[in-house]
């Protein structure tokens, strides 16, 4: 959805601070940060395997600042938070299974460290905007669908525990402190600069390098419904948020353009590259069958009514435009 000029205005000349900017989504915010006239800085501990990665800024490089940083590392969150008037907290342990077989570093990441970041905030620039990027793992199994931010908090792994911790502290230092804050719930984003040397980030990513590696990829299952939302959807959702004074202390669920089977989901990248590709239905396995979640998609109508969100790309344009970017720079993302 294109933003109108009094929704951009506000990032023009602004100091914007992006934690996880090295990553999927962070260096897809700061490319359209960097095009409305915001001055960007790009936290990242570019640790293997948290998806951070220099090529995810390569068009825009010379206009960003980078700082390889932990925000598990206090002294420098405490000075790069200073004087930043907004604050993308993006960030994060993604893996399920990294959070179960882990738990203490999912911890530290997800819960930790954000507390200590809203404590920078508080003392040393209590003016700043945060918008906080949560998950719709928080919500565990559906007990109806769609899900809307009125459904029982019910995570099913160590990750979705921590992650609503770390999205709790920030509605908190909203409502307590006044540290305008808000987060938005994310559900299976994809897109360019997504990793997909594995399934770490998303199942999706892995099934894009095997179709374009010309092997055949698994699908769990099958049934399950999902929806997606491409990046540049995410993206408006969070300049919408952050310059909205209507999203402070809120969490909002976002979502797709419609939902599918991840069967369907198979067959629609097969579609979108040109017919190519294969793949077999199999069962989960035993380990990650413990943790998943069934059938979700969202209900958006909360950041609709209030920020006018919606999201404008449907499944088939952004596969499309996923496996054009990947097909010209895969052996950046291996």
């Amino acid at each position: 959805m294109p933003l109108s000029p009094s929704q951009v205005q506000p990032f023009h000349g602004a100091r914007t601070l992006i934690t996880g900017g090295l990553g999927f989504i962070g260096s897809n915010l700061a490319a359209r940060l960097v095009d409305l006239g915001a001055n960007v800085l790009l936290v990242d501990s570019l640790i293997p395997e948290y998806g951070g990665n220099l090529f995810n800024i390569e068009p825009i490089r010379d206009k960003v600042q980078v700082n390889i940083s932990d925000v598990r590392d206090e002294h420098s969150m405490r000075c790069l938070i200073q004087g930043q008037d907004y604050l993308f907290n993006l960030a994060g342990q993604t893996s399920h299974m990294d959070s179960m077989q882990d738990p203490q570093t999912d911890m530290e990441i997800n819960c930790r460290a954000q507390l200590s970041i809203l404590e920078a905030c508080r003392k040393y620039n209590p003016g700043v905007k945060i918008v906080f990027a949560s998950t719709r793992q928080i919500y565990g199994k559906p007990d109806y669908l769609p899900v809307d931010e009125k459904h029982l908090l019910r995570p099913i792994d160590v990750n979705g525990i921590n992650k609503m911790a770390g999205e709790w502290y920030h509605i908190l230092y909203n409502n307590v402190y006044g540290i305008r804050a808000c987060a938005l719930r994310l559900t299976n984003t994809y897109g360019p600069r997504m990793r997909v040397k594995d399934a770490r980030q998303t199942f999706l990513g892995i099934w894009i390098k095997q179709v374009l590696q010309h092997a055949p990829f698994e699908v769990w299952d099958g049934h399950q419904l999902r929806d997606f939302t491409y990046v540049d959807d995410a993206v408006d959702a969070l300049l919408l948020s952050a310059a909205s004074e209507a999203a402070n202390g809120q969490a909002y669920n976002l979502g797709g353009a419609g939902h599918l089977s991840l069967t369907q989901l198979a067959d629609a990248l097969i579609a979108a590259n040109d017919g190519q590709g294969e793949y077999a239905v199999k069962s989960f396995p035993a380990d990650r069958k413990r943790i998943d979640i069934g059938d979700y998609y969202a209900d958006y109508t909360a950041i609709h009514g209030a920020l006018g969100w919606t999201p404008a790309v449907d499944e088939h344009t952004g596969l499309v435009r996923t496996l054009a970017y990947y097909r010209e720079h895969l052996d950046r993302y291996l």
